[in-house]
């Protein structure tokens, strides 16, 4: 992290003093709202009704727009999506591959620099165990009010994971790519119209996510701890609103030190892997997806080797 600005420093300096009376024990609560947004005409809506539109983002809503409680220390922070009653439907989408997307409670340690993610992926129970990543926060004077908090602006690149699906993109020409995939089919006598489906129905064959992305955050001095929402850390005071890529993370509703503090407990259960270990089985699972579909010869039910000598 560069330099402070004056005026943040001189701003700090008086909120930590104001502060340091919470010392060991303090702990706060934070309530936040994600929305990600997804453009339907990436993934085949262009052919889409107005109506069958809206009848899709109603189903996947409660899989882009999610609650959150971040319970933090000077330390430790857990983040923890809010239980809520799924609509029917809602998030399945990808084959089956949607529901495994999003994450359990995730734990961090800014002093350890250790982040735990609770994961369940189709059924079985994983626990990513890594190091908290570093962000190259640049500091910035533009402010602007959260509620009663004074924030101020940070920006940086980050890296995306490959299965982040909140910057699921589709593939660059996908839509040429099908008609060429079509036109193949004709030319070469050795290539079935089943196998040249099978990429095409694949949910995740043309699905493409960028390296990095740009994070704008607002974090408020007034409450001093270097922690935030999900994978965001590292400023001088708590981050109230993040805007990455297609996703927005807004605090909403803040309670410092409640009358019944919780133990900031790391996940447990599940077995151990590094994020890296983690792609590689969700990686081997998808290879396995793609041989399901090829199976199939792009038309669903069961049965996936029928008509094979």
């Amino acid at each position: 992290m560069k330099k402070l600005p004056l005026k943040i420093a001189l701003l700090l300096t008086v909120f930590f003093t104001n502060f340091s009376a919470f010392a060991q024990d303090f702990q706060g609560k934070a309530y936040y709202q994600s929305k990600t947004t997804m453009d339907m005409d990436e993934f085949g809506g262009r052919d889409m009704s107005p109506d069958r539109k809206k009848q899709i983002m109603e189903r996947m809503k409660s899989f882009l727009e999610k609650e959150y409680v971040l319970t933090f220390n000077q330390a430790e922070s857990i983040y923890k999506e809010e239980e809520k009653l799924a609509a029917p439907g809602g998030g399945r989408g990808f084959g089956g591959f949607g529901s495994s997307l999003s994450g359990g409670p995730k734990y961090k340690n800014v002093k350890t620099k250790e982040v735990i993610q609770d994961q369940e992926f189709f059924g079985k129970q994983f626990l990513i165990v890594d190091e908290i990543k570093n962000l190259e926060w640049k500091m910035g004077t533009e402010t602007k009010q959260i509620g009663q908090y004074t924030c101020f602006k940070a920006t940086a690149t980050t890296t995306v994971d490959k299965f982040d699906f909140r910057s699921f993109r589709r593939g660059r020409g996908g839509d040429k790519k099908d008609e060429k995939e079509e036109g193949k089919v004709s030319k070469d006598s050795t290539k079935t119209k089943d196998e040249a489906n099978a990429k095409s129905d694949d949910p995740l064959s043309e699905i493409e996510v960028p390296k990095t992305i740009e994070v704008v955050a607002w974090y408020s001095p007034q409450i001093p701890v270097n922690q935030g929402p999900d994978d965001y850390w590292g400023l001088p005071g708590l981050i109230l609103e993040v805007n990455a890529d297609r996703t927005t993370i807004l605090c909403t509703k803040i309670v410092l030190n409640p009358a019944e503090k919780e133990e900031i407990k790391k996940p447990t259960k599940g077995d151990e892997v590094t994020q890296a270990e983690y792609n590689e089985i969700v990686t081997k699972k998808m290879q396995e997806m793609r041989e399901m579909y090829g199976g199939r010869g792009g038309r669903g039910g069961r049965g996936g080797g029928r008509g094979r000598n």
